[in-house]
């Protein structure tokens, strides 16, 4: 397993992509390539996802993605098939795969030795698409990816007011204190400040939809407008 403290390079904008057909994402990929640090690919959304094609045809590094419907998803097939196709984007050498963090262990565990020796890294993620719990319960969700075995984690709430939103950034305390790449904030209208701001706060990564897609969460902002915002600020990404 890769040292997590070795790949802690923060700041990266990630363009999520989520077409109905693999020849739709990769031409909406390709036009979103100059401004993403890191591309998203969206296997639930896609009705023929075909990994090698996104690895043929495009230069940044790719995360594939397979959300689960009982975690806001689109996959509507069986769990062994949907971390079967992760498995694959491993196999193909994907920089990241994604995967939930209440995946069955089994499963997760099966993943966990597909990236033994592969240069692919986890990301253990954790989506609460209602509300922001309070902060003994993230600070549990955050020990339960520190101790997954995953490298990076992610932890992404619905914010309703900006109380949540900084328990979600406070997040990043615990990250930098235990040497662990953390994704953290939130979603919707008031989480949208955060989507920036956690990179200005130690942040390993942070989500934008592409110029002509469409957002794959809620209060999620174009690569453009993201880069344009996070320009104005010192040490601009």
């Amino acid at each position: 397993m890769t040292d997590s403290s070795q790949i802690k390079i923060p700041g990266k904008i990630c363009v999520s992509i989520a077409c109905k057909t693999t020849r739709e994402a990769i031409t909406a990929a390709k036009e979103s390539e100059n401004n993403a640090d890191v591309l998203e690919i969206r296997l639930d959304a896609l009705s023929d996802p075909e990994i090698q094609s996104f690895t043929s045809a495009l230069q940044k590094p790719l995360l594939f993605t397979c959300r689960a419907k009982w975690e806001g998803g689109l996959f509507s097939g069986t769990e062994d098939e949907r971390i079967g196709l992760l498995q694959d984007a491993v196999r193909a050498n994907a920089a990241y795969v994604d995967i939930e963090l209440k995946t069955d262990p089994k499963l997760y565990m099966q993943l966990l030795s597909e990236v033994k020796n592969s240069p692919t890294c986890i990301i253990v993620s954790w989506h609460n698409f209602e509300e922001t719990p309070p902060e003994d319960v993230l600070s549990s969700i955050f020990n339960q990816q520190l101790q997954s075995n995953a490298h990076i984690g992610k932890i992404v709430t619905l914010a309703h007011d900006f109380s949540d939103v900084l328990r979600v950034l406070n997040l990043q305390g615990l990250a930098l204190k235990n040497n662990f790449p953390l994704i953290a904030f939130c979603m919707g209208e008031m989480g949208m400040i955060s989507r920036l701001s956690t990179l200005e706060v130690g942040g390993y990564m942070t989500y934008a939809a592409p110029d002509k897609g469409r957002e794959t969460a809620p209060g999620q902002l174009s690569v453009s407008a993201m880069r344009k915002i996070l320009r104005r600020y010192p040490g601009a990404y």
